[in-house]
């Protein structure tokens, strides 16, 4: 049997495969077969869809994180004679992305999980497309570290960073005022409230909330972009993948998503990067760098468009944006507490336990009450992360309770 490298083919890990970033990378995947290998697929708890997933891509290797739905799985696998093995919990991700025949891990696991077997793959020098915002949010410079010190290669997945990435010049690491760079735009759509005064969104839905006008993608993505909190954590994160300071990043309302974000230069020049909202866009360039795969999407109609337009961010009325700019100036630990009290209070919303209007209360109260400190170890990340949990869940009994009374 040839190597990989003799015939050009380049082996890939998907983590989150069941998620949304998963599925739209594994579309792009099969429509370029003959360039890539899937070795490894992840979930969390999908285990049926992970099996689907099997039976298609016949993957060598299969992550599940729940052990319990691992076990009918593992039974599931063997008696369908697929020839992939099944390995379970953070064990088995940091061995999918450490095996020598993986040359690429697409990062996809949502949320605070994705950030130590993103790490480790930057530890074993890989290739990482990073859609996981939340590993550079919490440890920015802990794994800008592990990828310089390893030779690992991080590529952005977001379409936000992707199209940065696409408009700075390739030199831009130099830095940005070598290059030329004044201000780097990230664009939001505003989500499904955007016209929603704040007084309206008591009674919002996790269905609303979910319903996004432009992109399909998961829920608790989804929300995030309701809030905005997730243009405040992409901001973050371009700090860290353009090593920009707080001053050259900002943002724009475009209600369209057909501008995915803009880099403006001492000249006056501005490029923009533009396309579809499809998220197999950027995944596709990721995969393909630094040349250009089929991602399937059809290509953008000016005509067609009649229009684009462009309005300044109200931070009154997304408060969660406010609150990111604010902890990206605080620095230290304020971005790992803002993340975890996020993805707590999000998801008391999405199990009906708090009120969208009150998410941002609950992130304000949890980073008031937690010890910001400077440090760059793992430890200090989950330790921080772990105390922002607990007073994050301590704050939404105490909403629930006012609410419900």
């Amino acid at each position: 049997m040839k190597r990989q490298a003799d015939i050009g083919v380049i082996g890939v890990s998907v983590l989150g495969s069941t998620g949304s970033i998963g599925e739209h990378t594994l579309d792009v995947l099969a429509r370029n077969s003959d360039r890539f290998e899937i070795i490894a697929l992840t979930a969390a708890r999908s285990a049926d869809v992970l099996l689907e997933q099997c039976r298609r891509f016949r993957p060598r290797f299969a992550v599940l994180s729940d052990a319990q739905a691992g076990e009918q799985l593992a039974k599931q696998l063997a008696a369908q004679d697929l020839p992939t093995e099944l390995l379970i919990g953070e064990a088995g991700l940091k061995r999918v992305v450490a095996l020598p025949e993986v040359e690429c891990v697409v990062a996809g696991i949502v949320g605070a999980a994705g950030l130590t077997p993103t790490l480790h793959a930057a530890r074993h020098g890989k290739r990482i497309l990073l859609a996981n915002k939340e590993a550079l949010v919490m440890a920015g410079e802990l794994l800008l570290g592990a990828v310089r010190e390893h030779g690992a290669v991080l590529l952005p997945v977001d379409s936000e960073h992707n199209a940065i990435f696409q408009c700075l010049p390739s030199d831009f690491g130099r830095g940005l005022e070598q290059v030329g760079v004044t201000e780097i735009v990230l664009t939001a759509s505003g989500g499904p409230f955007r016209d929603h005064a704040p007084g309206e969104l008591s009674s919002v839905t996790p269905e609303q909330a979910c319903a996004h006008p432009n992109w399909q993608m998961g829920r608790k993505i989804s929300v995030d972009s309701a809030t905005m909190m997730n243009k405040g954590l992409e901001v973050i994160e371009a700090r860290w993948l353009f090593a920009a300071r707080a001053e050259q990043l900002s943002v724009v309302m475009h209600r369209e998503s057909i501008v995915h974000s803009l880099v403006r230069f001492k000249d006056g020049s501005m490029l923009a990067q533009m396309g579809n909202p499809d998220m197999r866009t950027p995944i596709a360039n990721a995969l393909g760098w630094p040349q250009r795969i089929d991602a399937g999407v059809a290509p953008l109609d000016l005509a067609a468009l009649g229009g684009l337009t462009f309005e300044p961010v109200d931070m009154t009325r997304f408060p969660c944006l406010r609150i990111a700019f604010e902890a990206l100036a605080r620095g230290g630990t304020a971005a790992v507490v803002v993340n975890a009290a996020n993805e707590v209070a999000v998801q008391a919303f999405l199990d009906r336990k708090l009120r969208f209007d009150r998410i941002h209360e609950i992130i304000e109260r949890t980073l008031a009450d937690s010890n910001i400190v400077t440090g760059t170890t793992l430890d200090t990340v989950l330790d921080a992360d772990r105390e922002a949990r607990r007073h994050a869940s301590e704050h939404v009994a105490r909403y629930a309770e006012v609410d419900a009374a």
